[in-house]
């Protein structure tokens, strides 16, 4: 079954576009997401309204013109591509200026061989785009294809988080793994010390000490599973504080939006009001006084408020 789902993946390869783009999608408000070819999500690409969607490009590295078709259409930072070159593929993401980059890995294991196989996929996420690239299909991607309808994401950095989910839920399906082997396969080490204390009359000297050997042997292995546990276990931990922090910016930044439209809102209601006495009103220039005293208070709460998101 997985070498079925390994064959179907490497099968877009052949079906590419001479650009690299497998799955090229344009996300609007209000509307299901759209599957475009290149040339079509140039032409997004150019007339996105901004703050109304975003282009989602997923490319496969393989092809030659993929970087330079990228490099050629698209405001991509040169930071992505020399990571893609020469950069760690480890598991992590981080702020590079506006931007966003992540790396994340998926790995598939074949009964018959004892090497997985891993894949990288290498994501960068702005205003408007995000990129994702690799060299071996991922399944990240194609788990995310099959809800993308549903999901309903209203900008890039929601897009991002769902990919993180995913990446959460390989780790976590993969501690679950290890941890259920280790209980089926591992031999119960109280009943081994009792057995190596008094053995029987019968075993010779060889064989109790097979069983030692045996037993150290099985020791170092098992400590090796706690100690990969553990580490997929901080990894998990480490990828669910990177997406609630994600989480908290965004709110944050909506929340300090809503605030800073009350004063605008309250000004509003005031002079909606038909009574006596309201200020300004015989001033030839009270409109514009009052907008640029609404619009300086919103400007001067606005910088502030994030300059300190930015500085925390």
């Amino acid at each position: 079954m997985v070498q079925r789902a390994a064959e179907k993946m490497h099968k877009l390869d052949f079906d590419d576009e001479v650009t690299g783009l497998i799955y090229g999608h344009a996300f609007r408000s209000g509307e299901p997401p759209a599957r475009l070819n290149s040339q079509q999500v140039c032409l997004a690409y150019q007339t996105l309204p901004p703050g109304d969607g975003f282009i989602w490009l997923h490319l496969n590295l393989n092809h030659a013109a993929a970087e330079k078709w990228l490099k050629n259409h698209f405001a991509i930072s040169d930071f992505f591509f020399h990571e893609i070159r020469h950069g760690s593929h480890t598991t992590r993401i981080e702020r590079q200026g506006d931007d966003l980059f992540a790396v994340l890995n998926d790995v598939i294991f074949h009964p018959e061989d004892s090497n997985p196989e891993t894949a990288t996929l290498w994501l960068y996420c702005c205003r408007g785009l995000v990129v994702t690239v690799r060299h071996k299909p991922v399944r990240l991607i194609e788990r995310l294809l099959g809800r993308l309808t549903a999901l309903q994401l209203a900008s890039s950095t929601e897009l991002l988080a769902h990919l993180l989910e995913e990446q959460e839920d390989v780790l976590g399906r993969m501690r679950r793994m290890l941890l259920r082997f280790q209980r089926l396969l591992a031999p119960e080490p109280a009943a081994l010390f009792r057995l190596l204390n008094r053995p029987p009359t019968w075993l010779s000297r060889e064989v109790v000490q097979d069983l030692r050997q045996f037993t150290e042997e099985f020791t170092v292995v098992l400590n090796d599973l706690a100690s990969l546990t553990e580490r997929i276990r901080l990894l998990q931990e480490e990828l669910g504080a990177k997406l609630m922090e994600q989480n908290n910016r965004t709110l944050y930044t909506l929340t300090v939006i809503t605030v800073l439209a009350l004063p605008i809102n309250i000004v509003a209601g005031f002079f909606g009001m038909n009574v006596g006495g309201i200020p300004l009103a015989s001033n030839h220039h009270g409109f514009i006084l009052l907008v640029l005293l609404v619009g300086s208070f919103t400007l001067i709460a606005g910088y502030l408020a994030f300059r300190r998101r930015d500085e925390s």
